[in-house]
């Protein structure tokens, strides 16, 4: 009854942000006073050191493991804080798990956000010695391929948002205007060119050919537009966010998303990698995350109008979807299936005594395998999202936590 009060004032809220921002923080306050204290609980392994820095590696739908699951990928900046997409360098660095977690720092990089880091992961199909991630130099974003071993780099003039798992190509976005629409998901070293612009007829979406260098523009704001249009969408400000590619690389998802007023609505879009067949998946206003099961299938925490908001699992270029966990896991997370397709890991925000969870799903068991404490300070625009992924083989899940006061990097066991 509770949950679903708090849900209920959620939504209420939702067109007065401030207000909104208010009402949380007291509420947070007031429940936590009366709340049993919890720092951690779990078996969980702190990966990162413990020193004056900050460690975070981004978004849960990439790994920061290499193919042997020995090394792993981490920023460390200095204050996470202050804002969410600073301009200060934060350090690459390259843990190796199998020598007491000692790390060294490999690179830097000038661009980058508290969300989703600057997109460094291993580059496929190895995923073993070559890394990409992304910069800001002379002037522009670009995106760096690098091979720890050699240190040979190969600069691309397009930062990446998705990369094919063949490493052959990558998708990418204006984070400049992702940026000024939703704050710690862009970069912020340029302004946005089309701020003058509700709908823009400019490209939105490239398609970057890594091994050649070439870039092509994939679809404009307008194509969003005009694609099955809605009454909401005039005179409205237009985005894209959250582009995902399917593990063969021939089709990606996308959030469309677009604001009116205080109003916002989201509908999930899947697209051929060549920007054609254009899909509308799910046009109920609200789609948050996402990931692939498989080529076909698609793993969503939505809003379907007949059932409500949940996980639904969608199957890509039809109307087929079913609800998954009833009303079992009602909150919204990050989802992910484990590399056999047999488990699914996921979150949750901070709760009303500002504690987080991870749950582990197999079937439709669902086990909580750890939860965190959030400091106040570590909230709204620059809160610390756990963010679960899966190593290869599928029996680590490494998050990032803020309960020990600092962002660090964690593991636990499955």
């Amino acid at each position: 009854m509770l949950k679903k009060l708090e849900s209920s004032i959620n939504n209420s809220l939702k067109k007065m942000p401030i207000i909104k921002k208010i009402v949380k923080r007291s509420y947070q306050l007031g429940m936590y006073s009366i709340s049993k204290k919890i720092k951690y609980e779990g078996e969980i392994k702190r990966i990162t050191p413990k020193d004056e820095y900050e460690y975070f590696f981004g978004y849960y739908d990439k790994s920061p493991w290499d193919a042997n699951d020995r090394y792993m990928l981490c920023l460390r900046v200095k204050n996470t804080t202050k804002s969410v997409a600073p301009l200060e360098p934060a350090d690459i660095i390259l843990i190796d798990t199998h020598n007491k977690n000692s790390y060294k720092v490999i690179t830097q990089t000038r661009t980058w956000n508290i969300q989703q880091g600057c997109m460094v992961q291993w580059l496929g199909p190895e995923f073993k010695e070559r890394i990409i991630y992304n910069d800001y130099r002379n002037g522009s974003y670009c995106a760096i391929i690098l091979n720890i071993v050699t240190n040979e780099e190969t600069i691309i003039n397009m930062p990446v948002y998705s990369v094919c798992e063949n490493g052959k190509f990558a998708l990418s976005l204006d984070f400049s205007r992702l940026h000024r629409l939703r704050k710690g998901y862009g970069y912020a070293n340029l302004a946005d060119s089309t701020k003058d612009e509700k709908c823009p007829e400019k490209p939105c979406i490239w398609h970057i050919n890594l091994e050649t260098g070439s870039i092509t523009p994939l679809l404009k704001y307008t194509d969003f537009a005009s694609f099955e249009p809605r009454s909401e969408m005039v005179d409205a400000e237009h985005k894209v966010n959250h582009i995902m590619l399917n593990p063969a690389g021939d089709r990606f998802m996308v959030l469309h998303r677009w604001l009116k007023g205080s109003n916002k609505y989201t509908r999930l879009v899947t697209v051929k990698s060549d920007g054609t067949e254009m899909y509308n998946l799910s046009d109920d206003n609200m789609t948050s995350h996402c990931y692939w099961k498989n080529n076909s299938e698609i793993l969503a925490y939505a809003r379907k109008q007949e059932k409500g908001d949940g996980y639904y699992l969608m199957k890509d270029k039809t109307k087929e979807y079913i609800k998954l966990w009833s009303d079992l896991l009602s909150p919204d997370g990050h989802p992910s299936y484990s590399p056999d397709g047999s488990k699914v890991v996921t979150d949750t925000y901070p709760d009303r005594a500002r504690v987080q969870t991870i749950y582990l799903i197999q079937q439709d068991k669902i086990d909580t395998v750890a939860r965190v404490f959030a400091p106040f300070k570590y909230d709204n625009d620059v809160r610390c999202d756990l963010h679960p992924r899966w190593n290869h083989k599928g029996d680590k899940i490494c998050f990032d936590s803020v309960f020990e006061g600092k962002r660090g990097l964690y593991i636990v066991e499955i």
